[in-house]
């Protein structure tokens, strides 16, 4: 079963016919929408409390444009969902955990450091998945890497936020769910780098999702820190999806499967250890 995503032409035109007074080259426009994205993300710890989820609107809007700004010469069809969700996603999932850190400059400047480093690592590699979509390239594997690595604190650091929000189980079962199931889709989209989504990935995207929602049920209700369930969650996503991309490029090998159960078992033991026992 296949489907084709088909982006509208319009929108299409309008940044594929997007010129610029100066003439940029694309790591030239990289650096400059990475400093941009960074300054609005500085700024919304400046701005009115009242007014700091509406930042983060902002904030992921001139994300995403921007980021198909930088892409726009060779975006096509399903790529203007693929390639643009986790940057626009990553800057979301900052600047929310931007508000929970405490109120000094102190932490939150190398936090924003570390933002711009990983948004330009990541314009990098969407840069690569759009190349590769066309032909083959020798960074691939490298883009890979640091793309699934990049998803993964996206990922913990979305959960971590909807967890601190303490909105209950099905909150957090909706929001996690729908999280899972964007993020899982655009890390296994990028082993095919195809413009047809096919069965298999969509199936595999689908159930693994199913897994993510019934554990985040259950520690939902589970005596532990927000912290190590945030973790827990991000390492079991980090396990079973890292496995799914190798089962998606047919890899899926002895040694790759034991490394990534060594990880959960790892993480298993040390949130085992910090829960709560007493007064249950």
């Amino acid at each position: 079963m296949k489907f084709i995503f088909s982006f509208p032409t319009l929108y299409k035109r309008i940044f594929a016919s997007w010129k610029f007074p100066v003439s940029l080259s694309k790591r030239q426009l990289f650096v400059a929408t990475t400093v941009i994205l960074t300054v609005i993300l500085i700024l919304t710890q400046v701005v009115p409390s009242d007014y700091r989820y509406a930042c983060v609107i902002v904030l992921s809007i001139f994300t995403f444009f921007l980021t198909a700004v930088c892409l726009r010469e060779d975006l096509k069809g399903l790529e203007w969902v693929t390639l643009l969700i986790l940057p626009t996603l990553y800057s979301a999932a900052v600047s929310l955990f931007y508000f929970l850190l405490p109120v000094r400059w102190l932490t939150r400047i190398p936090i924003a450091f570390l933002y711009a480093v990983g948004f330009y690592a990541l314009l990098l590699t969407e840069n690569i998945y759009n190349v590769a979509a066309n032909r083959t390239i020798a960074l691939l594997r490298a883009a890979h890497s640091v793309g699934f690595l990049l998803t993964f604190v996206t990922y913990f650091l979305f959960v971590q936020t909807i967890f601190a929000f303490r909105g209950g189980p099905f909150p957090n079962i909706l929001a996690i769910g729908i999280l899972s199931f964007i993020l899982i889709f655009q890390s296994l989209w990028a082993m095919e780098l195809e413009e047809k989504v096919s069965g298999r990935l969509l199936s595999v995207t689908v159930a693994l999702t199913l897994v993510m929602a019934q554990l985040t049920w259950i520690l939902s209700f589970w005596p532990v820190p927000r912290m190590m369930a945030a973790l827990f969650i991000a390492s079991v996503y980090y396990s079973l999806v890292g496995m799914a991309q190798q089962y998606i490029v047919e890899k899926m090998y002895k040694k790759t499967v034991i490394e990534f159960f060594l990880v959960c078992i790892v993480i298993s033991l040390i949130f085992l250890a910090t829960t709560r026992w007493r007064g249950i």
